[in-house]
């Protein structure tokens, strides 16, 4: 028998046992069996509503408070990842992108934003799917950025934190997929127009999952953490005009 269970039947029997004792204890100081046992019988009658509340309502409580913990932390797993790949890949891609994101406008308007705009950022963004002009970007210098973070990207894999958001969980596969297929590569300016589209392809893959995930990172930061909020835009990723210096 395993050690818990054990110590679980050891205290149920002591609790039973004590139950019975003062029960016992009671009857011989008040010789009163009949008050003894409708005290008993009411208590067992209430048995079902203290099961509900500590079944529904305490432990729906205590889920919550427990999702609201984990989500802080995974948004903190979240921002470390903004801050070592994400941001700065986002920027790689962004200029390659020969059209204008559909929330351009929005992204680019200053450090004042409130749920409205939010709202119409991630509207904008409904059915899109980025694009990425091959000729824009250095293909070599990507690889060897993703070479110089690849240790960290590991540790975010490891996390088991991570696989609690679908969406984040989709970009970090798309992200370790198209590492592993520039590193299983030679010389990546020596390669076929087909293959240059098959890597264009992996990178807008993860170009249309970055962009949103920045987003909703965006609004939590705006809502939780407005001076981290403040840092982030004047880093914007889409902005070109941005700058870190406060003026």
């Amino acid at each position: 028998m395993k050690e818990e269970i054990r110590w679980k039947l050891f205290a149920g029997s002591a609790l039973v046992t004590l139950t019975l004792l003062l029960m016992l204890a009671h009857f011989l100081i008040f010789q009163d069996s009949h008050y003894l046992f409708t005290y008993l019988l009411a208590d067992l009658a209430f048995i079902p509503v203290e099961v509900l509340c500590v079944t529904f309502i305490i432990d729906a409580m205590l889920s919550s408070r427990e999702r609201r913990q984990r989500l802080e932390k995974l948004n903190m797993v979240i921002g470390i990842f903004f801050s070592r790949i994400g941001t700065p890949l986002l920027a790689r891609l962004a200029k390659a992108d020969p059209h204008d994101l559909p929330l351009q406008a929005q992204i680019t308007a200053g450090l004042v934003w409130d749920k409205a705009r939010f709202r119409e950022a991630h509207g904008s963004l409904t059915g899109w799917n980025g694009t990425i002009d091959p000729a824009r970007i250095d293909r070599e210098a990507l690889r060897v950025f993703f070479r110089e973070n690849e240790d960290f990207l590991l540790r975010i894999v490891e996390n088991p934190m991570v696989y609690e958001h679908e969406t984040f969980t989709d970009l970090i596969l798309a992200v370790t997929h198209l590492v592993a297929e520039l590193k299983a590569r030679g010389d990546l300016s020596q390669l076929p127009l087909s293959d240059i589209a098959h890597l264009t392809g992996d990178m807008e893959r993860v170009y249309s999952r970055l962009v949103p995930e920045w987003l909703k990172y965006m609004e939590y930061l705006q809502r939780s953490y407005p001076y981290l909020f403040s840092l982030a835009m004047r880093m914007n990723p889409f902005d070109e005009g941005a700058r870190v210096v406060v003026e």
